[in-house]
């Protein structure tokens, strides 16, 4: 086998002999460079040494004695570092080339690309040319790595990253190791591949997979939406010609809430003693 064929792979070499600029290995065969800057230790000719074979930005294979978690047929989660809308996303391994994440590989709609910062779950491939490039993991390998949650889980709060998105929701992997559903229904906005998000388990499966809402829980929704009104009311110097009385389109023209939801953001804000109404109005109360 051809030091070429063995790019994005572990294997260990031997140094044949040193230069003012690195280390040449061999493998009893072929002959590849270990640049000064890419190992970890000085070596001694003839040592063996244990060492990840990659291409350099011209193309030439090369080797480096700091080991990515990631490589052929191995899985890691990698941070994104850059994208480009005409090529895909590029992905920081630990070497000093980042990895191309291309964009037939990238969900269609950009708004969903992953940001700089954002993990993915990826392994590496070897072109025909045997250039490196990341593919996404595949819902089976995702699946070979899930803790299964039980109804305990339920109602709890849980942080992960988008591994999968499509029209009709994105798939979760959380910290804890379970795979989780988003519906689109439970969501505000589509979240990015790679995006960390939080959410609450409200579904466990039988097979131990779980469905979880993006949505602010109701007593935390009430508070946000008494804090909109609320900050609308300022705004129009304390009084406005809505109450819990109002007609429900002009509620949801105004603030973009039901009916139902406008009046508990309003009983909250009287509840509290931070309003009052008068016929048709609404009022801030004065200190």
């Amino acid at each position: 086998m051809s030091l070429k064929e063995l790019i994005g792979q572990t294997t260990t070499l031997t140094v044949a002999r040193i230069a003012d600029f690195g280390y040449f290995l061999t493998d009893g065969n072929e002959d590849v460079l270990l640049h000064k800057n890419e190992a970890d230790r000085e070596l001694q000719e003839g040592e063996e040494v244990e060492v990840f074979l990659y291409n350099d930005s011209e193309g030439r294979t090369t080797a480096s004695t700091h080991i990515p978690d990631v490589g052929v047929g191995k899985y890691a989660w990698v941070k994104v570092t850059d994208v480009n809308t005409k090529i895909g996303v590029f992905l920081d391994i630990g070497l000093p080339k980042d990895i191309l994440l291309g964009i037939d590989d990238l969900p269609l709609h950009k708004s969903v690309w992953p940001n700089p910062g954002d993990l993915l779950y990826i392994t590496l491939k070897a072109a025909k040319n045997f250039l490196l490039y990341a593919k996404p993991a595949t819902d089976p390998v995702i699946q070979s790595m899930t803790v299964k949650a039980t109804r305990k889980d339920f109602n709890k709060n849980v942080q992960g990253h988008i591994y999968r998105t499509a029209k009709v929701g994105s798939w979760i992997y959380t910290i804890e190791g379970y795979k989780g559903f988003i519906h689109e229904s439970q969501r505000n906005q589509e979240p990015r591949l790679g995006e960390k998000v939080e959410g609450r388990i409200i579904d466990v499966k039988e097979d131990g997979t779980v469905n979880v809402s993006l949505l602010a829980r109701k007593q935390e929704a009430q508070d946000l939406d008494a804090e909109r009104v609320y900050e609308y009311l300022m705004s129009r110097n304390g009084a406005m010609p809505y109450t819990d009385k109002s007609h429900p389109e002009d509620i949801q023209e105004r603030f973009n809430l039901s009916k139902g939801a406008f009046k508990r953001a309003i009983g909250k804000l009287m509840k509290d003693g931070r309003v009052y109404q008068e016929g048709t109005w609404t009022y801030v109360k004065k200190d």
